[in-house]
């Protein structure tokens, strides 16, 4: 019993094999939930376990741990949209004091992140957005619920971009260790960018945005 008490304590939340090999599908859904739910779930690894968790299922990985793809998909849409709807709900009934109470100088960078990807393109394309974008995918959520952003936009959007983040990066994972063999000797790098290529389409919508404005402005001129 101690010895098991222990290893549980000695999970590393930061790194997404630790979770995966303590935890398994279980852990999942709860990091999923916690990190898209709750404002203390911020800096909880979710691309990289997403990825990672992908690669176990495909079994070419070294190490213990295997994973069955359809109980990670399940355990990961489930928590991440649950997570999120929760958030909401917080927002809605609690409102900024939160936000206010905590003394997280990124979580309040986030929060100004997420309100500027609410105003800059609106409801629905911000909340997809959000979901591939850390810190700005757990503070969006209760800030939706305090600005009042209707119910059903809020929830068509959040389960929309769910359902891309979670099953996307699982699936590339997956992929990814379908096909190269021994394939945890690179996990670190591929993690990395798995992590900058689940930001691209922020990253392309800045991009339309400055092209827009720089459009505009000319026309004006």
């Amino acid at each position: 019993m101690a010895t098991s008490a222990s290893a549980t304590l000695a999970v590393n939340l930061l790194d997404a094999h630790s979770l995966l090999a303590t935890f398994g599908v279980v852990g999942i859904a709860v990091v999923m939930f916690a990190e898209t739910g709750l404002l203390i779930g911020f800096f909880l690894p979710g691309d990289s376990l997403l990825f990672t968790a992908g690669l176990l299922c495909a079994g070419t990985a070294g190490g213990d741990v295997k994973l069955s793809l359809p109980a990670v998909l399940a355990a990961a849409v489930i928590g991440a949209l649950a997570g999120a709807q929760c958030g909401y709900l917080i927002g809605r009934r609690a409102g900024s004091a939160l936000l206010a109470r905590s003394r997280s100088k990124k979580l309040h960078e986030g929060a100004a992140r997420a309100e500027e990807l609410l105003e800059k393109y609106g409801h629905a394309k911000a909340i997809v957005l959000a979901r591939f974008v850390p810190v700005v995918r757990t503070v969006l959520n209760p800030v939706a619920g305090a600005l009042r952003i209707p119910g059903r936009v809020f929830t068509c959007g959040q389960v929309a971009g769910g359902l891309l983040w979670t099953v996307g990066l699982v699936l590339a994972g997956y992929a990814l260790g379908s096909s190269i063999p021994n394939v945890d000797t690179y996990l670190l790098p591929m993690v990395g960018l798995i992590v900058a290529i689940s930001l691209l389409p922020v990253a392309i919508e800045i991009l339309r945005s400055r092209r827009g404005g720089k459009h505009q402005n000319g026309t004006a001129q």
